[in-house]
C-alpha cells in the first residue's frame, strides 16, 4: 500500500489552487482565465535543475481530464491555446511512443515552440527526430516537422545549445540551413562540430554534404584559410577554387596559397606573387633560415650518427666487417638522409674524397642519385652542382644524376622548368640504366602535378614491351605519383594493358608489384569511384598479380577512410594459409590494413592490437609485412608500445622480419633524434656486426631516424592531422612495397628506391611571418593537442606546453597557439608558414 507523503502548507494551497483551476476549465465561462492562470503557474514555477516543477507534479492526475476536455472542444483560439498547454504537460506525462508533446504542439500554435524554455525543446528534439524517421519510411509528409525545426533551430543556437541545433537538423536532413545562423562569435564552436561528425560519415556523399556545409559556414564567417583546409579534405578542385576566389583581402589569400604548397596542390593563379608561393620555390631559403636559427647547419658525417665507439660488440668480433663497397652505399644513404635540404656535406661534395666514385655499378647510381637529396628544394643551386656528373663516362652516375636533376625539384615549381627538358632530351638515345634515373628523376619531379607532357612521355614506356620490365614498371608508378588520386583513367588504362600484354614470367618479377601500385595511387583516396577498374583488374588481369593488383588497387582507394568493412576483408585475406609462391598478396592486405585505418586515432590503436594476433597467429610472410604495416600507422611518431614491439622483432630468427622491423623502426622514428630508438638502433648495429643485409638495415634506420638532423618529418598527415598529402603517402607506399621484397629489391640493386621519401620529407615547423612574408619573431606556447570539440564554453586546446619563440618545431601530435595578444594569426591552425598581423586593439603592458 502506498504512503502518500505529507505535503508542506504551501504545496498543498498549490495543490487546491491547481485542482480548482482545472475545474474552472472546464466552466466554458471562466475557461479562458483559468487557462492563462495554468499557464502562468507552470512558466513561473521555479525548481532545482533535477526535479520536475512542483505545477506538473500536481497536474498530473489532471492530464487524462484535460485532454478529454480537449477532444470535446470545436475549433477555436481557445482549443489552440490548450493543445500548447497540452504540449508542455505531455513533456512529463505523455508517453514517449506517442509522442504527444510534437503531435499537440502540431494541433497548437507552433510560433509558441520556444517560449516554455530549453528542457521543452530538448524534448521536442527528441520527438521531431523519432516521427521525422517513421514518415520517412512511410514517405508521408514531413513539411510541418520541418517549419517547427525552423522555429526551434534559431532559439538554440541563441542560447548557446548550437551542437543540439546541429543534431537536430543533420537528423532531419537540413544541416545546409545551419549557414543562415552562422555569426562571427559562434562559427568555430559549430564548425569543428561539424568537422568532427564528417568522420562519423556512413558514406562519401554524406561526408561531403556534410563538410560542405562546414565549408560554406567558415566562408559566411569570412575565414577563408580555415575554408580552404575544408576545401582540401573534400579534395574537388571547384571547391578550392570557389574558396580561392571568395577571398578579397591580399594578405589571407598568400595565406591560403601556403596551404595549397604544403598540400601540393595543382593550383593555376594568374598573380605572380601568388603563384610564386604555390611554387613553394622559397621552400630551400626558408629551410636554411630556420637551421641557421637552430644553429644546426654545420654538416654531419655518417659516423657522428653510427657513434660506432657506443656499440657494444660481442666477443671475438672485430670492428664491422662489412662488405665495404656496401659499407659505403650505406653511408652515402645515411648521409643523403642526414644531410637532406642542407646544401653541404662532409662526403659527396668533398673533392678529395672522390666519395661518388668509391662505389660499384648500380650503387653509382644511388650515390649521385643521393645529390638530389642534399640539394633539395633549391633548383637554381642543385641543377648546376649535379651538372658535371651527367657528363661522367660512366652510364650509372649519369643516370644517377638525372634521378638527382628530379630530386631536387621535389615538390618544387619552376618556372623556367628545368628538369623536364634535361630529362626529356636524352631519353629516345638511353639504355636500360640511364632510363631507370629519367624515369625516377620525372617522378619524383612532378608527383601530383598532373601534368600531361608527363603522361605523354611516360606512357611508351610502360607499353613497350622491348624496355626492360623494371623500367616499365617504374614508369607506371611514376604516373601513378604524377596522377596521385586525380583517377586519370587515360593513366588507369595504360597501365592495365600492360598487366594484360606481360607474359606470366615477367609479372612475377619482384618489379611488378609497382605496376599494381601505379594502379592503386591513381585512385588513392577516392573510395568507390575505383569500381570499374577493380571490375576489369578482376576478369583481364594474369594470376601471378591479380589477387597483388586487386589489395593494392582497394586500399589505396580507401586510404585513410577508416572504413571497417575494407579492413575486414584485407584481415580475411590474411586469414588463408598459402604456399610461399602465392602468398605476395597477403603481405599487401596487410599493409593495406593500415592505409585504410591510419586515418583517426581509434583506428590507430585497434590496428595495433590487431597486429600483435598476426604476429601470433599469421604465416611467416603475414609477420614479415607486419613491421612495415606497424610503421605506416605510427611514422615519425615514436610510440613507446610501437617501439617495444619493433625492437623485438628486429632480432627475429627469420632474416627478412629482422630487417623489416629495423626499417620500421627508422620510420617510426624519422626526423624525431629519439635518443631511446637511437640507443636501440647502436645495439642492433654491434648484434648484426657480422651480418652484411641487417647491418645495413640499420645503417639506413639511423640516417632516417637523424633525416635533417632532426628537423624532417616523414608524416603524410598534416594541418593537426586533419590533411592527408597524397604525394607523400605515395612516396611512403613505395618505399614500403619495395620493403615487402628486401631482398631482390634492397639488396639487389633498388636502393635508389629509398629515395621516392624525398616526396614525403618536409620540415616539421612552424615560421611566422609579417604581412610582407619577412620572418619575424613572436612567442609561443606548444603542448600536446586536446580534442576540445563539443565541449562547453572555453578549454584550452593545449596541456602541459612550453613557451618557445619562433621559429619552433613541432612534434608529432603537437599544436602551438600565440602566447602574446600583439598579433592575429591569418589561420587558426599555427603550422608551416604562418601570417600575422598587428592586433589593433592592443595595448602594451
Amino acid at each position: 500500500e502506498k504512503i502518500t507523503p505529507e505535503l508542506s502548507e504551501e504545496d498543498q494551497a498549490l495543490k487546491d489552487k491547481l485542482d480548482l483551476l482545472v475545474q474552472n476549465l472546464q466552466d466554458l465561462s471562466s475557461a479562458e482565465a483559468s487557462l492563462k492562470s495554468l499557464e502562468t503557474e507552470v512558466q513561473t514555477a521555479t525548481t532545482s535543475m533535477t526535479s520536475i516543477p512542483k505545477p506538473l507534479k500536481f497536474l498530473k492526475p489532471h492530464y487524462s481530464t484535460i485532454k478529454t476536455l480537449y477532444s470535446t472542444l470545436s475549433a477555436s483560439a481557445f482549443k489552440t491555446e490548450l493543445a500548447n498547454f497540452l504540449s508542455i504537460l505531455a513533456v512529463t506525462m505523455g508517453t514517449p511512443e506517442e509522442r504527444e508533446s510534437l503531435q499537440f504542439l502540431l494541433q497548437g500554435n507552433q510560433d509558441a515552440a520556444t517560449k516554455w524554455g530549453q528542457e521543452y525543446v530538448r524534448n521536442l528534439c527528441g520527438e521531431i527526430r523519432d516521427e521525422y524517421l517513421l514518415r520517412l519510411r512511410g514517405e508521408q509528409d514531413r513539411a510541418d516537422l520541418l517549419s517547427i525545426v525552423d522555429i526551434i533551430a534559431p532559439f538554440l543556437i541563441k542560447h548557446s545549445s548550437e551542437f543540439e541545433a546541429i543534431d537536430l537538423l543533420s537528423e532531419v536532413d537540413c544541416l545546409e540551413n545551419l549557414t543562415q545562423y552562422v555569426e562571427l562569435d559562434n562559427y568555430k564552436r559549430m564548425c569543428q562540430y561539424i568537422e568532427g561528425m564528417a568522420l562519423y560519415a556512413a558514406d562519401p556523399d554524406e561526408m561531403y554534404k556534410t563538410l560542405h556545409v562546414c565549408f560554406k559556414c567558415y566562408l559566411k564567417a569570412g575565414k577563408f584559410p580555415e575554408a580552404l583546409r575544408i576545401a582540401l579534405k573534400i579534395n574537388r578542385p571547384e571547391i578550392i577554387n570557389e574558396a580561392m576566389e571568395s577571398c578579397t583581402d591580399p594578405v589571407a589569400k598568400k595565406q591560403m596559397c601556403y596551404q595549397l604548397a604544403r598540400q601540393r596542390v595543382n593550383f593555376q593563379i594568374e598573380d605572380e606573387d601568388l603563384a610564386k608561393i604555390i611554387s613553394n620555390e622559397f621552400m630551400n631559403e626558408a629551410f636554411i633560415k630556420l637551421a641557421t636559427d637552430l644553429e644546426v647547419l654545420e654538416p654531419k658525417i655518417p659516423e657522428d650518427i653510427y657513434k660506432s665507439h657506443l656499440e657494444e660488440r660481442g666477443r671475438g668480433v672485430q670492428g664491422g666487417q662489412l662488405d665495404s663497397h656496401k659499407q659505403n652505399l650505406a653511408s652515402t644513404i645515411v648521409n643523403a638522409f642526414v644531410n637532406a635540404g642542407y646544401c653541404n656535406d662532409a662526403l659527396v661534395f668533398n673533392e678529395e674524397k672522390k666519395w661518388v666514385f668509391r662505389h660499384k655499378e648500380w650503387g653509382l647510381m644511388t650515390a649521385a642519385a643521393s645529390l638530389g637529396l642534399l640539394l633539395l628544394w633549391n633548383v637554381d643551386e642543385g641543377m648546376t652542382r649535379i651538372d658535371k656528373y651527367q657528363y661522367s663516362r660512366e652510364d650509372f652516375i649519369r643516370s644517377g644524376a638525372l634521378m638527382a636533376f628530379g630530386t631536387v625539384n621535389a615538390g618544387i615549381k619552376n618556372e623556367c622548368d628545368p628538369a623536364f627538358a634535361l630529362l626529356t632530351e636524352g631519353l629516345d638515345a638511353a639504355n636500360d640504366k640511364l632510363r631507370v634515373g629519367i624515369i625516377a628523376g620525372l617522378s619524383l619531379a612532378y608527383a601530383g602535378s598532373g601534368r600531361e607532357d608527363v603522361l605523354e612521355v611516360l606512357s611508351p614506356l610502360v607499353i613497350d614491351t622491348s624496355v626492360s620490365l623494371e623500367s616499365s614498371a617504374l614508369a607506371a608508378l611514376g604516373l601513378g605519383l604524377v596522377f596521385v588520386g586525380t583517377c586519370n583513367e587515360d593513366v588507369a588504362q595504360v597501365v592495365l594493358q600492360t598487366l594484360m600484354e606481360r607474359s606470366e614470367t615477367e609479372l612475377s618479377s619482384p618489379y611488378a608489384r609497382f605496376f599494381a601500385l601505379g594502379i592503386g595511387l591513381v585512385f588513392l583516396g577516392q573510395q568507390d569511384r575505383v569500381q570499374t577498374t577493380m571490375s576489369i583488374i578482376e576478369d583481364l588481369v594474369a594470376a601471378p598479380i591479380k589477387k597483388y593488383a586487386l589489395l593494392t588497387v582497394e586500399s589505396c582507394a580507401y586510404a585513410g577512410s577508416g572504413n571497417v568493412l575494407k579492413v575486414q576483408e584485407m584481415l580475411q585475406a590474411c586469414a588463408e594459409h598459402l604456399e610461399e609462391k602465392e602468398w605476395q598478396h597477403q603481405m599487401v592486405a596487410v599493409i593495406g590494413f593500415s592505409l585504410i585505418a591510419m586515418g583517426e586515432n581509434v583506428g590507430i590503436d585497434m590496428a595495433l592490437r590487431a597486429f600483435d594476433h598476426l604476429l601470433q597467429y599469421g604465416d611467416l610472410n603475414i609477420k614479415r609485412a607486419t613491421p612495415l604495416a606497424i610503421a605506416l600507422l605510427c611514422i615519425s611518431n615514436p610510440k613507446v608500445n610501437v617501439i617495444d614491439i619493433l625492437s623485438k622483432l628486429s632480432h627475429d630468427v627469420d632474416a627478412q622480419v629482422a630487417q623489416a622491423a629495423i626499417f620500421a623502426i627508422g620510420m617510426v622514428g624519422a626526423g624525431t633524434n629519439n635518443s631511446r630508438l637511437a640507443g636501440t638502433l647502436r645495439q642492433l648495429a654491434g648484434f648484426y656486426s657480422n651480418e652484411d643485409n641487417q647491418l645495413f638495415m640499420v645503417r639506413i634506420a639511423q640516417g632516417l631516424l637523424h633525416m635533417g638532423k632532426g628537423l624532417m618529418t616523414l608524416d603524410p598527415y598534416h594541418s593537426e592531422r586533419y590533411l592527408l598529402s597524397p604525394v607523400a603517402l605515395g612516396g611512403i607506399l613505395t618505399v614500403l612495397h619495395t620493403m615487402l621484397n628486401i631482398d631482390q629489391l634492397v639488396h639487389g640493386h633498388g636502393q635508389y628506391l629509398l629515395f621516392y621519401l624525398a616526396c614525403a620529407i618536409y620540415p616539421r615547423m612552424l615560421v611566422t611571418l609579417d604581412e610582407n612574408l619577412q620572418p619575424i619573431s613572436v612567442q609561443v606556447r606548444v603542448g600536446q593537442a586536446v580534442d576540445t570539440v563539443g565541449q562547453a564554453g572555453n578549454p584550452r586546446t593545449i596541456t602541459g606546453f612550453q613557451t618557445h619563440t619562433t621559429p619552433v618545431l613541432l612534434a608529432y601530435g603537437e599544436r602551438a597557439e600565440l602566447a602574446t595578444e600583439e598579433y592575429i594569426p591569418y589561420s587558426e591552425v599555427l603550422e608551416n608558414f604562418i601570417i600575422l598581423k598587428k592586433n589593433p586593439n592592443f595595448v602594451p603592458e
